[in-house]
């Protein structure tokens, strides 16, 4: 990972690639929303790695996400809700040469789209997968996600989640992925750099990001995260090929939240190597 000087000094000298990918639309979030540094790093990422509007096309699913399709100066598409990892992966099956991105949050992904999540991770499509994990669906005001914890409040829970909620990164683990990473919106320098990592990735890059929802879920705010992230890189002999240390260390979602690249498969064939076209 590039330290935050590094990717600050790199980014000084390449400000006129960096604004291009800037737009005057007004932007709708929430105050305190996770997104606008999402946002950021993506944008952050994209020059870093000196791609242009022409090098890139980035998918948005529905939801507060996907409200950033117009917020961004680029080539994209608001698909529907739950849809958007085909959609993305026909736009890399389509034009090679091309880097697609897909965003979506934790309703779309692990309710409506789920059966998706698992084809784009089978087949190891060459596609980036930034996740939104805010543990609601914020843009309909509150409802739990399959990801909110058990015993949460929700609008349209009041009396509290009765399930235990997903852990998304090892039910990702789980279908033998060749690429897990995970990053949280109030670190800026550390989502660029996973970002990065994930571009450059030849297959199905699933990255979650760890994102507060100041509005509609006041149980994992800011702070919460802040108390209880903590950095792979800080691990002293962690093996990144080891699927099951992989899993072992994405179990924690109360006390030590892991973020880093926490699985890498390089020998895992991708769409493109697996089918021979």
């Amino acid at each position: 990972m590039a330290c935050c000087s590094t990717q600050i000094e790199e980014l000084r000298d390449k400000m006129r690639s960096y604004q291009q990918w800037e737009t005057g639309k007004k932007i709708t979030w929430c105050g305190g929303c996770g997104n606008y540094s999402i946002q950021n790093a993506m944008k952050r990422a994209l020059t870093l790695e000196n791609l242009g509007r022409r090098d890139v096309v980035i998918c948005y699913d529905v939801g507060c996400s996907g409200n950033g399709s117009d917020k961004i100066e680029a080539y994209t598409i608001h698909g529907l809700h739950g849809r958007v990892l085909p959609l993305a992966a026909g736009a890399a099956i389509g034009n090679r040469d091309i880097k697609v991105i897909a965003t979506a949050g934790d309703g779309a992904t692990f309710s409506e789209g789920v059966n998706h999540l698992v084809h784009a991770v089978r087949n190891d499509y060459p596609v980036v997968f930034i996740f939104h994990n805010n543990e609601n669906y914020g843009l309909t005001t509150g409802q739990p996600s399959a990801l909110t914890k058990k015993g949460v409040k929700m609008n349209s829970a009041p009396d509290g989640v009765a399930f235990d909620a997903l852990n998304a990164a090892d039910f990702v683990l789980s279908l033998k992925p060749s690429f897990v990473a995970r990053s949280y919106s109030g670190d800026v320098d550390h989502m660029t750099d996973i970002f990065r990592a994930g571009i450059k990735h030849k297959g199905f890059s699933f990255i979650e990001v760890f994102q507060a929802c100041p509005t509609y879920n006041r149980e994992t705010p800011d702070d919460w995260y802040a108390e209880r992230v903590r950095y792979v890189e800080e691990l002293k002999d962690y093996d990144e090929t080891d699927i099951w240390q992989a899993r072992k260390l994405v179990e924690d979602l109360e006390k030590d939240i892991y973020l880093g690249i926490v699985y890498r498969n390089p020998k895992k064939q991708n769409f493109w190597e697996a089918s021979g076209l």
